[in-house]
């Protein structure tokens, strides 16, 4: 699941409705983690609106061609700003990479703005903001600290993206990435022997937590930024911490490697009634366990496994389905366990290594058809080229123009159905135009009857009579705007449809 509130509502909704279905708990690994580090990492670099800044270098020469050729003429570059993802911030490193890169040029170029060498930008936000960072002495410093605390987290970005069973490694990678961050602004003694789950209750905010700087500062904009840097480390990390799957017991229990554990894990199963068999069966995988542990399981290659050379659910399956069948089928149920959105955010990453600016949705559709199928033959050079295939390719340009007259077709006739519609529309105004002017016409007549019969009255009747008289022209005078109204918006609609 994802990490808005609202899912993390409902989520507490479905668990409470399948225990009264069913008497039994699902089994909670938490929210998923790659969101939450995104939205980590976005959270850190709020005191420096980063994201505006990276956004206004690319929409200052996005799709402008002469802007693009004045920078490249005064420059002698040919490298632009890329755009930023607002939502997936860990993906933004060869975004900052390339704002290093291109800074010194865009410097000069707003010089050469500054003196009218070139024209002022006709996008004056993008700009300003540009020319304000340029101000900024400690700007680079800033992009470095962005780009140095992204790539601690591009591990799992790349790592997590797959659908191989790999959350029993989770908990173990989310610590270091946590520790990481801690080390860089936390006293070292407080981390000595720290489990995953005080990693989460750490109280960063807490200055007498923080270390000191160990020289002297001499200038006070250095100590500020300093500041900064760990104002941004503290809201990383908090934002770690909030929705942290290491605050699960069965994510930090499921890299099961020691006896501890596994017990934990199986007792965790028992409370959850997941586990068939119930305390009897608990009992005996972990006595296989423990067999499994004993010397000469190690000698069988346990100790030997590498997660990015063999996927771990085919090295359990072949070291206990013989010897131990009861510990091998409760690893199947732990290895079900999912450590996140993982085509998700891969559908993502490969969205963005394909898309181009101006793509139409069918041409993203059509692009990700290829990957995936690429990705299915084991890489381009392995694609069978069948006869279908070849066909295919022939015919393209035929089904091209066919596809561009279709569309050609789709506007004509979704032109003369808006013409229709207008016409109707006018039909419709004109038909309450003459309704409007009827009820006016009546409502004006019978006004002045009840006046002239009040003329001869006297006392009660007489202020009854015109009491209606003034009522009914009230409503008349209301009636009469609304046909100015209908009159206006038909020769609206007139002169459009001229």
């Amino acid at each position: 699941m994802d990490g808005p509130n609202v899912n993390l509502k409902f989520a507490d909704l479905l668990q409470m409705e399948h225990a009264e279905l069913y008497g039994a708990h699902l089994v909670n690994v938490g929210s998923c983690g790659l969101h939450t580090l995104h939205n980590a990492v976005k959270a850190g670099f709020t005191m420096w609106q980063m994201d505006k800044l990276l956004r206004a270098l690319h929409y200052l020469f996005h799709n402008v061609p002469a802007r693009r050729e004045d920078f490249t003429a005064l420059t002698g570059s040919t490298s632009f700003p890329l755009p930023l993802c607002g939502h997936r911030w860990i993906e933004n490193v060869p975004v900052a990479e390339r704002a290093i890169q291109v800074w010194p040029m865009v410097r000069l170029y707003v010089g050469a703005v500054r003196q009218k060498k070139l024209p002022n930008p006709s996008i004056p936000h993008s700009y300003d903001t540009v020319e304000a960072a340029q101000a900024d002495p400690l700007i680079i410093a800033k992009l470095q600290f962005f780009l140095a605390i992204s790539r601690t987290f591009s591990h799992f970005l790349t790592n997590y993206q797959t659908d191989e069973p790999f959350l029993p490694f989770f908990a173990n990678d989310l610590s270091e990435l946590l520790k990481s961050l801690l080390w860089r602004f936390v006293k070292g003694e407080l981390l000595q022997d720290t489990t995953p789950l005080k990693l989460t209750k750490i109280d960063v905010a807490d200055e007498a937590l923080q270390s000191k700087p160990g020289s002297r500062v001499g200038e006070l904009s250095v100590l500020t930024f300093r500041k900064e840097c760990m104002q941004g480390l503290v809201k990383i990390v908090q934002k770690v911490q909030e929705k942290s799957p290491l605050k699960i017991p069965v994510v930090r229990a499921i890299g099961c490697l020691d006896f501890t554990k596994m017990k934990t894990v199986v007792r965790t199963m028992l409370q959850d009634k997941q586990l068939a068999g119930g305390v009897s069966a608990g009992d005996v995988i972990i006595q296989q366990f423990q067999s499994f542990l004993s010397l000469e399981a190690r000698d069988e290659g346990f100790l030997s496994f590498q997660p990015l050379k063999e996927r771990l659910d085919v090295f359990l399956h072949s070291a206990l389905s013989k010897s131990y069948p009861e510990l091998s089928k409760f690893s199947q149920s732990l290895l079900l366990l999912s450590h996140g959105q993982a085509m998700v955010e891969r559908g993502f990453s490969i969205n963005k290594e394909v898309e181009t600016c101006n793509i139409l949705e069918a041409s993203m559709e059509a692009l990700r058809l290829i990957c995936d199928k690429i990705s299915v033959c084991g890489g381009l050079l392995k694609v069978p080229l069948t006869k279908e295939l070849m066909a295919s390719v022939a015919s393209a340009r035929s089904r091209y123009r066919i596809y561009l007259e279709d569309e050609q077709k789709k506007k004509q006739s979704a032109t003369q159905d808006l013409k229709r519609k207008a016409v109707q529309e006018i039909e419709d105004l004109k038909k309450k135009r003459m309704v409007l002017t009827e009820v006016c016409s009546s409502l004006q007549t019978d006004a002045d009857e009840l006046a002239e019969q009040a003329e001869g009255k006297s006392g009660t009747l007489m202020a009854q009579l015109i009491t209606k008289s003034n009522t009914l022209r009230r409503r008349r005078k209301e009636k009469q705007n609304e046909l100015v109204q209908t009159e206006k918006l038909l020769e609206t609609k007139s002169n459009e449809l001229r």
